[in-house]
């Protein structure tokens, strides 16, 4: 460690306190105390010792749910926990918050680090005793290992963090051990952000049209609207990597209201008979403005609602199932229609179909794709049309590729249908093209136009 690591050990002056008063634990001061002197001791030899970030997930809702006391109490339980699982030699301290750090003399690299982790994870995982009641919660670690991840304090506690807050970014209960590659994915990933922010801010990101079907005789029935982004510098970005970018740094509703005006803006372009399938995120799905502000979107662009279909997944509704329901509740009743994007892939999803109501079923490309081949996933699409059929709700396929998957789904009775067999996604004006060539309407408009003329 550095002399301005050592300098800072004094920077609270004389007498500054380096205990915790809630858990009796050190706090950051020791943490750096402890680290720098550590370090000091193995200079002559730099042997490598690891320093852990553990996080509970979570605990906000359960400290507001239940009150301070309880959320003090829970803390309490997690020090004697860490003090109690922990290697001899070890030391626990606690940052603000439900944040607490560990110092781990004798963890050397990178698999005993995860072998720790996984343990403090199960036993913080264990329920705690308020009383009256029982609470459970997980816990995300990040690990950094000295001299490899920071020779400096300041260095290896923001190695420490970086790959914390990979694990935050991974889901809840996940463990990252710091490597330069982690940093330089988070490195590439924060920029990614950036990029992305500019580009909305910009208008930069465009939403293309994937037409939607019906089987029976192949006329348009409506377009799903898909968001495709080419940056100056990244190149093509897929979707499946922003989007969930910008839902999980918490911008979604800006990106999804950019794409939702641009895509209504493109539908009053169309037949009116047509109509516009717009996806909506699991973050949207917990915010209670989201069907005010959708309907504003659809006011603005002059829209009718009933032109509008929005596709929800089970996984979506169910991150927020209150507040989801109301949502759905809300803009139904304004005209616009829900549909249940990729079922089957849930796990429980008949009973998605008694909780909420939907309008329509989107049956996943996995089951569509293997439909000629496999008798199984044969079954379960007709026992999902079936189903569909007694419950009165539309079907759509998902992910059609071939003359022959189309024509079976027909032959089950599959009223509709989109993928690449049908047509690619497609900007604005290639919609508009699309439409010329396949629309029955406009193609006669236009056969006609073209008789006048001559």
């Amino acid at each position: 460690m550095s002399a301005a690591d050592m300098a800072a050990d004094d920077s609270g002056g004389a007498g500054a306190s380096v205990i915790d008063p809630l858990t009796g634990l050190g706090n950051q001061r020791r943490l750096r105390e402890d680290v720098c002197a550590l370090a000091a001791e193995r200079a002559a030899d730099p042997a490598p010792f690891t320093v852990a970030l553990v996080n509970l997930d979570g605990f906000k809702p359960i400290n507001d749910l239940f009150g301070s006391m309880a959320g003090d109490e829970i803390l309490c339980q997690v020090a004697h926990r860490l003090k109690a699982c922990t290697p001899d030699g070890s030391i626990v301290t606690r940052h603000d918050g439900d944040e607490f750090a560990i110092i781990l003399p004798l963890i050397f690299e990178a698999g005993s680090a995860e072998r720790i982790g996984y343990l403090i994870k199960d036993v913080l995982s264990a329920p705690y005793d308020l009383g009256d009641r029982n609470v459970r919660l997980s816990a995300s670690l990040g690990f950094a290992i000295y001299p490899f991840a920071g020779e400096e304090f300041s260095d290896l506690m923001k190695s420490a963090e970086t790959a914390l807050y990979r694990s935050k970014r991974r889901g809840r209960g996940e463990i990252t051990v710091y490597t330069r590659e982690i940093a330089q994915e988070m490195r590439h990933s924060t920029q990614l952000e950036q990029a992305l922010r500019n580009a909305i801010i910009h208008d930069a990101v465009d939403v293309h049209f994937q037409p939607i079907v019906s089987l029976a005789d192949h006329q348009v029935l409506g377009f799903e609207a898909l968001a495709r982004w080419i940056d100056a510098d990244l190149g093509f970005v897929s979707p499946a990597i922003f989007v969930p970018l910008a839902e999980e740094r918490g911008f979604i509703d800006m990106l999804s209201e950019t794409l939702l005006r641009k895509a209504a803006d493109a539908a009053l372009t169309w037949p009116r008979d047509l109509f516009l399938s717009f996806n909506l995120s699991s973050a949207q799905l917990k915010d209670s403005s989201t069907a005010s502000r959708t309907l504003a979107i659809l006011s603005a662009a002059g829209l009718d609602p009933a032109r509008l279909e929005l596709e929800i997944t089970e996984t979506a509704v169910m991150a927020c199932a209150k507040t989801a329901n109301a949502i759905i509740g809300d803009l139904r009743q304004a005209g616009v229609r829900i549909s249940l994007d990729d079922f089957g892939t849930g796990q429980s999803s008949l009973g998605r179909l008694r909780e909420f109501t939907f309008d329509k079923v989107k049956i996943d490309r996995a089951f569509v794709s293997a439909i000629t081949t496999d008798r199984v996933s044969e079954h379960i699409v007709r026992a999902v049309i079936s189903m569909c059929e007694g419950l009165n709700l539309k079907v759509v396929a998902e992910g059609i590729e071939t003359e022959a998957e189309a024509a079976m789904l027909d032959a089950l009775g599959c009223a509709m249908g989109q993928g690449y067999y049908f047509g690619k996604p497609a900007d604005a004006a290639g919609t508009l093209r699309y439409l010329y060539r396949h629309y029955q309407d406009l193609s006669a408009a236009r056969h006609k136009g073209m008789m006048l003329s001559g």
